[in-house]
């Protein structure tokens, strides 16, 4: 892999660690860790940061019930107190790291047709935001849009290209309301990436308009 050159904002980070980010934007974030040493160390340092905070903060009086049953808890055997089956962390599958793994349940991308070559396998969508894998040849542009919230993209294979930069695997471009772009994958391999948003994308042509209940983007 290329060296990462554009990583997660340190805000980000820190709102993954203290668990206030959300579910959408924490797959995305959580992928980038995993593949980029930069934002590994960062991120372990917000939540050595956080445990800091905690190790500060005023004791709090427990009532005689959450007491005993903590220590019921503490009694038991180590067996008996833990869950039984407990998954295993999902491993990492050629292009795809196992943060989402994961979230694909452990199975291949389930691509559908998006026209002009390229595919879309959402992951997950609601009204909270939607994150998906996009699948785009080489040479292909995305439609010209802007942004009615916040997107993250990371680039899980092969690299595209847009107003702001070139990115190649392991970057994520964070755009927001003031961006309006036209991303095209680069020569070589199809650019694979995972994207998420918070609100449905702007598209400034009538076309990608129309078709933009159907695909959900």
């Amino acid at each position: 892999m290329t060296a990462i050159t554009q990583h997660t904002p340190d805000a980000l980070l820190a709102a993954y660690a203290s668990g206030s980010l959300s579910p959408v934007f924490s797959l995305v974030v959580a992928t980038h860790i995993s593949m980029c040493e930069t934002c590994r160390a960062a991120y372990e340092s917000h939540q050595a940061i956080g445990g800091a905070l905690l190790d500060a903060t005023d004791a709090i009086a427990l009532s005689d019930s959450v007491k005993s049953d903590i220590f019921a808890k503490l009694d038991m055997a180590p067996e008996a107190a833990l869950p039984r089956d407990l998954p295993k962390p999902a491993a990492a599958n050629g292009i795809y790291p196992g943060p989402l793994m994961e979230a694909l349940k452990n199975k291949p991308p389930r691509w559908r047709s998006l026209g002009l070559g390229m595919k879309q396998a959402i992951i997950s969508a609601d009204a909270h935001g939607s994150v998906r894998l996009l699948h785009i040849p080489p040479g292909q542009a995305v439609p010209d849009h802007g942004h009615n919230g916040m997107e993250l993209t990371l680039v899980l294979q092969g690299s595209f290209s847009d107003e702001t930069g070139r990115f190649g695997p392991g970057d994520i471009e964070v755009a927001d309301e003031d961006l309006d772009h036209t991303p095209v994958a680069d020569a070589g391999d199809p650019c694979i990436c995972l994207a998420a948003t918070d609100a449905p994308l702007r598209f400034n042509e009538f076309m990608p308009r129309l078709f933009q209940p159907i695909f959900r983007i």
